[in-house]
């Protein structure tokens, strides 16, 4: 399709595609196994920012917490240090406002992420975060078009070395206002478009419920292209316990069920004063 005519009818297109459920995954068939540690945990530090990383990463390991999100090449000393696994990496990119769905953008970011990917390969690790941008106008299939031609030309080198790209699915309605990559299908069909196993969706449940809801049937549904899993009571992004309304040992239950073997982060912003003793519960929580 040309340029010129993929512009023109970018916008009915866009709303064809967003409101069809034609974009299947597998069926789904849940996979047995055995009850008790079915679940392996993460959580993700800004959440606990006001705790030292070095003192945070002790709590970690008394917790038996193995593993850590949104850390940098930074970071990776210390976690050798206490022996916790950087389960999502950050630190390429520009944040989330701006991301791949801008070409003007695509130069720097792909410098940008061919020297994280070989840094995060170097260290022992697999999954790097990356991000859409907002819309600013621009068409939700145009966004489409322009993430696939730029993340194209990084996947070759995060195939060669192992690491996987994970695109966050975030709520435009309340936290990220305009940020292109908030439904499941925009997501799922990116994935496929891109047709690479290192390439993944961060399924954040926290901002799918904002947007969506029908977590449970969403992860059966379309779990093939979800690459790792973020939780947050909702509203208020609190707690995972009884003062929101996601019922988390069925939705963690129903990532199981799929033989999901990668991590499910805590990201959830502590109300309590004892933000370890949070963490603790909102773990025992998810520890079906």
């Amino acid at each position: 399709m040309k340029r010129r005519n993929f512009l023109q009818q970018g916008a009915a297109a866009s709303a064809a595609f967003l409101s069809t459920g034609a974009l299947k995954a597998a069926p789904y068939a849940p996979v047995s196994k055995p009850a008790g540690n079915r679940i392996n945990h993460s959580v993700c530090y800004w959440c606990y920012g006001s705790i030292p990383l070095d003192e945070f990463l002790g709590n970690l390991v008394e917790l038996g917490i193995p593993a850590i999100d949104l850390v940098g090449p930074e970071e990776f000393p210390l976690l050798k240090k206490h022996g916790i696994h950087a389960a999502m990496c950050w630190g390429a990119g520009k944040g989330i406002v701006e991301g791949w769905n801008n070409p003007k953008l695509h130069a720097e970011l792909i410098a940008d992420y061919t020297e994280k990917i070989s840094l995060i390969a170097e260290a022992g690790y697999t999954n790097l975060i990356c991000f859409s941008g907002n819309r600013n106008g621009m068409d939700d299939l145009v966004g489409l078009h322009h993430c696939v031609e730029g993340l194209s030309k990084i996947l070759p080198l995060a195939e060669k070395h192992g690491v996987v790209l994970q695109m966050e699915l975030l709520n435009s309605k309340v936290d990220h206002k305009d940020y292109m990559c908030d439904s499941t299908l925009w997501g799922v069909e990116l994935c496929r478009r891109l047709g690479s196993p290192n390439f993944k969706l961060l399924y954040d449940i926290y901002h799918m419920q904002i947007m969506e809801g029908d977590i449970i049937r969403t992860i059966q549904e379309y779990h093939p292209y979800f690459g790792h899993y973020h939780t947050g009571g909702n509203p208020g992004r609190h707690e995972i316990d009884e003062t929101q309304e996601l019922y988390y040992p069925a939705i963690m239950k129903a990532i199981a069920d799929t033989g999901y073997t990668g991590y499910v982060a805590q990201e959830f912003i502590p109300s309590w004063e004892d933000k370890i003793a949070a963490l603790k519960q909102g773990v025992s929580i998810c520890d079906i």
